[in-house]
């Protein structure tokens, strides 16, 4: 009970403009003894909570093999939101609750192709089961990324993108939606660069996938196209959540209540869901 009623006192580490309306925050939580228990698995999710202003339910960007910090990247896009890009910066404190959520079955991806589909923000949950991957790098068959975004200037992660393309042991593939000067990449929307492009095998390959949500449907569809069995794609609805606790009611779908029963379904659970994810 503790964990879900009283904010963990965290300390701002460092603040990173991912995009013109995404902000990177680096947290520590200031007690030491705290932040050494405090442990989240890939796909979780926290109330981050600035004081006098509100709370909002955000995943955890990075992962746990990260130790002494935790990223979590906000996009600006509400009241309390604003408040985070105008108002919090480097050495101000915030309060953070949780880790809540179910997560990415990493255990179960071991000795798995992984393909991961990322668009825009919805990269954040899907970097903290990359980098557990890339640090547990032999457990792991083939990591593919694809990942997009509507112009280059709205990528985020850009120095981790690079690295990643430079990363012998993965292959990335970025694209955005419409042609830019300078940009060298791929340019489409991601589900259309998933089958020109891509082209994934099917055979031992899971899928993780997380991005706008027209995004999302349309990526489904793809994969339906291609072959891949809906028990075999990931995703996480964390983008639907808003008390975070299943009491307003703004997250279900049905009988299911995104923040206590997810927020990481199969595509097979949220075909029982109906049409509404």
């Amino acid at each position: 009970m503790e964990q879900l009623l009283l904010p963990i006192l965290c300390r701002i580490d460092s603040v990173v403009d991912e995009t013109p309306d995404v902000k990177t925050f680096r947290l520590k939580i200031k007690d030491p003894a705290q932040m050494e228990k405090f442990h989240w698995n890939p796909g979780q999710f926290v109330e981050f909570s600035i004081f006098g202003f509100g709370e909002c339910t955000f995943c955890i960007a990075s992962s746990p093999t990260r130790q002494g910090y935790f990223d979590c990247s906000i996009k600006k896009a509400g009241e309390v939101t604003s408040h985070i890009h105008s108002l919090l910066d480097v050495g101000m404190d915030i309060g953070i609750r949780g880790p809540f959520g179910n997560w990415f079955p990493f255990e179960e991806l071991k000795g798995k192709n992984l393909l991961f589909i990322g668009g825009g923000i919805g990269l954040a949950p899907l970097r903290s089961l990359i980098q557990y991957c890339l640090d547990n790098r032999k457990d792991y068959g083939d990591i593919n990324i694809l990942y997009g975004a509507r112009s280059s200037s709205d990528l985020v992660y850009k120095n981790e993108l690079k690295e990643w393309q430079n990363n012998p042991t993965i292959k990335t593939t970025l694209t955005i939606d419409r042609p830019e000067e300078t940009w060298k990449d791929n340019v489409g929307v991601v589900p259309k660069i998933l089958e020109d492009v891509v082209k994934p095998s099917i055979p031992n390959t899971r899928v993780i996938t997380c991005g706008p949500p027209i995004m999302i449907k349309f990526t489904l569809q793809s994969l339906d196209k291609l072959g891949f069995a809906p028990k075999d794609v990931i995703t996480t609805l964390e983008m639907k959540m808003q008390c975070g606790l299943g009491k307003c009611g703004r997250c279900n779908i049905g009988s299911t209540y995104v923040c206590k029963d997810g927020p990481v379904f199969t595509y097979e659970q949220m075909k029982k869901m109906g049409d509404e994810y």
